[in-house]
Formats: structure tokens, sequence, C-alpha cells
């Protein structure tokens, strides 16, 4: 699909369209939509804003290009004054003090945030049922999930409620969702956007993610959002990423794929054939196409979640009530933190604090979560190795097609094993990228460390090819 934003953007500027009527659109589709993506309206904020993008437009002034275009936001970032709550009973009441940069330097760029959308709570889950908002609903089929943790996100944009949004990433959250709703999804280097105003879940994990319907809505929506913030200490400069660069393949000689991805009783059969027949597409335009080894995918998961259980146990910690948040008394302090906690939190996110407890006492640590920071060097390590021998890793999204609502609560490690071909990347920190394409779930390219640009060039190649 050609970029919604140059279109809706040369509709505003040629007055064939108003941006409150636009917004007022999308406002109203989001009201009335049945998928469960919407935990609140931005309604007032919105329209305010459109107003005066129809005033400058009315006196003949130019407007940017993201000016006036209307987004969603996954309900983890902070954006002041409006409700905040993470999908979580705790947080339900919860107004943000401050605004997210990643989501101030769109507000910056005029993007209009129209609507708060509904995640797994705290982002703990695959499937986008962990919330108090009810199981967003598949964009294709609502009798199967959408995804998760960036659910309600990944199904907005592939209805069109909103023209792009801003999920979160930690193990796969906009790719898997990006695959299940057939849109783009990146997940971009580690430390290119600042999580400052996302809420945590794993730090040396969570990543901003746009997700949009074409890959030059993607490479817009990035650029805005990229760079270095002195709120964000793991943030770092980055060039922008020009439209010509990623327009042909030049530079691409060869791909690589994880043969133990393919060669697994786990993957759905239509979904291994499928991609393999991409290979075999990919090999008839002349690009060397390699079998890599890499770690076993049920490493992959375990690794991933002991140091993701790890760090949420820790960053959650201080929602007790007592600063902020749902609180209930007892009959005293330490009972009233502990009711307070069991109450408000769902299932999954207990299950990963009491798991990240776990790996982090004494007499565990260094069996378990030590352990688990070596195999993620080793992991790390084995990336460097396969970027010198190949540009670009392509894998399937997920080894299965969407569940059935429902099935991942009664099974949680049936959604952990979900995300058995997205979390590898996560521990690398590398640049990867969910295209509608190649499966029934799309198809994930990965590049080296700050490679996001060849990521999006490998995207419109296969764009044009399959």
């Amino acid at each position: 699909m050609d970029s919604q934003i140059h279109k809706i953007h040369q509709q505003l500027a040629d007055k064939k369209i108003s941006c409150a009527a636009l917004v007022q659109q999308k406002l109203t589709a989001l009201k009335e939509n049945t998928n469960n993506t919407v935990n609140s309206l931005l309604d007032d904020l919105a329209l305010q804003l459109a107003v005066k993008v129809d005033a400058k437009i009315a006196k003949g002034e130019s407007i940017g290009l993201l000016e006036g275009i209307p987004f969603g936001i996954k309900d983890v970032y902070m954006v002041q004054g409006t409700y905040t709550t993470a999908s979580s009973n705790l947080l339900k009441n919860y107004k943000s003090a401050y605004t997210a940069t990643a989501i101030q330097k769109l507000l910056d760029a005029g993007a209009i945030p129209i609507v708060k959308e509904n995640c797994d709570s705290f982002g703990h889950g695959s499937s986008s049922e962990n919330t108090i908002f009810g199981a967003v609903k598949n964009a294709n089929n609502p009798d199967l999930v959408g995804g998760g943790s960036s659910g309600g996100s990944a199904v907005n944009v592939a209805k069109d409620y909103t023209v792009f949004s801003i999920g979160g990433d930690t193990g796969g959250s906009v790719r898997q969702p990006a695959g299940y709703n057939h849109v783009y999804g990146l997940k971009p280097t580690y430390g290119r956007i600042s999580r400052y105003g996302l809420m945590a879940y794993a730090s040396s994990t969570d990543c901003v993610g746009p997700i949009a319907k074409s890959v030059e809505d993607i490479r817009i929506v990035l650029n805005v959002m990229s760079g270095k913030d002195i709120k964000d200490q793991t943030t770092y400069a980055s060039a922008e990423i020009s439209k010509d660069s990623i327009s042909n393949s030049e530079g691409i000689k060869t791909i690589g794929y994880f043969k133990n991805f393919i060669e697994n009783d786990a993957i759905d059969s239509k979904i291994k054939a499928d991609f393999l027949a991409t290979i075999e597409k990919i090999k008839a335009k002349g690009i060397e196409v390699k079998e890599l080894d890499f770690f076993k995918s049920d490493i992959l998961v375990s690794t991933y979640y002991t140091l993701a259980m790890a760090e949420t146990a820790s960053n959650l910690s201080r929602l007790d009530g007592s600063n902020y948040g749902n609180r209930i008394e007892d009959k005293n302090l330490k009972e009233s933190y502990a009711i307070t906690r069991s109450e408000n939190f769902s299932e999954e996110t207990k299950r990963r604090i009491v798991g990240g407890n776990q790996v982090l006492s004494q007499g565990f640590s260094d069996e378990i979560y030590l352990k688990g920071l070596t195999l993620r060097d080793a992991i790390s390590e084995n990336f460097e190795k396969d970027f010198k021998e190949v540009d670009i890793i392509l894998s399937p999204v997920t080894p299965g097609t969407p569940p059935k609502i429902g099935d991942s609560l009664k099974d949680p490690h049936a959604m952990y094993l979900s995300d058995a071909y997205t979390v590898g990347f996560s521990l690398g920190q590398l640049p990867t990228l969910t295209i509608p394409q190649g499966t029934e779930t799309g198809l994930q390219i990965t590049a080296a460390k700050n490679n996001d640009e060849l990521v999006l060039k490998f995207a419109n190649f296969l764009k044009d090819m399959i």
C-alpha cells in the first residue's frame, strides 16, 4: 500500500478534506468499533489540535508532513493530562503528569493523538487478553486474538482507525501483532528512540516501535521519533533515513535464515512451506541465501523470560499504591501493600513478578539469572558472527497462526513459545521489521545494530517481489 501519510497530507494541503472532519471520522469509527481496541479517546485534545491545523491551512500557511495526521498510542505511554492505565486495575484512574519523549516529538511535528490503545497489562502477554478492557479482537477474524502486547495498536492500523500507531516492543510486542493483523511493525535498534515516558517492562530490551500500513510511513515516523535524549542515557544520535536510500536493494548481496527455526516440529506446515517458497524467489533474483546455525528456540525463550521477568519484578516493585495507583487499605502497611498488589495486578503480571523474584533470590541468582546474562552475551556474539556472513536475516514472525481468544489464557506456556522467533532479536538489540507478506503472519527482516535503513530497504525490495 502507498503511504497514507503522504496521501492525507496532500488532501489537507489541497483543501480536499478538513482536518477536523478527518479526526472526527476516525474518532467516530473508534467509538463504534467492536474489536476492543480503545482504552480512552482523546477527542477533546484531538479536535482542538485539528481546528488549529485547519486555521493554518485557511491562512495559506504550509503544513508539515505529519501535521494533522491522526495516530494512536499504546496505553503504556505518558501523555500529559490523559489516562495512562497500562490496561491494569492498579492504574485505571492514573493521569500522566508529563509526556513521553517519543510522543512529544510527534506532537511537535503536528501529528494528532486520538486514542490510548488497549494492550496486555504492563505489556505482559502475547495476545492482548490480559487487560481490564476486554480481549482485543483480530482485525481479520474477531474469533482470534489481536496479538500482543500491542494488539490494540496493530488492529487500529489494520482497520484504518488510525493512520499509524505507536506500540512498544520488548520481546516481539510490536512485530507479532503486526504479523497477526497483516500490517508493518518495526522494533528499531535499541536506543535509537528514547524510552523516557514508556512504562518499563524489561528495560534492557524495551523499544518504542511504529506500526503502519507501508514501509514509507514507518520511515517517516521513525525519523521523527529518533535521536539522543538527555532523559534516556541509552539513546544515541542517528542519521535520518531518506526515501531515496531505501528505494532499491543495492548493497544487499546475501541473506541468511536460521535453519533450526524452519526444521522445527513447532512450526505450522503452511508457514514453513510459504517461508521456503519466499527463499526460492529471493534466490531467483540473484541474491545468495545461507543457512545459519543459531540457539534453539526454547533456549531463546527461556533466556528472554528469565531476564524479562527479573527486570519486571524490579521495575514494578514501585507500584504498591503508596505514591500512585488504586490503593486498598488493610490492617497495617505491609498488608495494604500485599492486598493492593494481589488484587490489582493481572494473573500474568503476578506470574512474571513471582518468577522474576525467584530468579533474583539468594541461591537462584547465580544459577539462573547470571546464566541468563551469559547466554544473552553469547546470543549477541552469535549475531555479530552471522552479520559478517550475511547482510540480512529473514525469518517467520511466529511459528503458528493466531490462536482463538481464550486459548492463551488456558496455556501460558504456549503463549510464551509463540515468541520463539522474535525474542532472540530483542536480546541482540537488533533492528527488526515485520512485513505483511510471505507467510500468513508475515516475515521478519533483521539487520545488524544501527542498520535500520537496511531493514527498510529490503522490505521495499520484498514488497515489489512477493
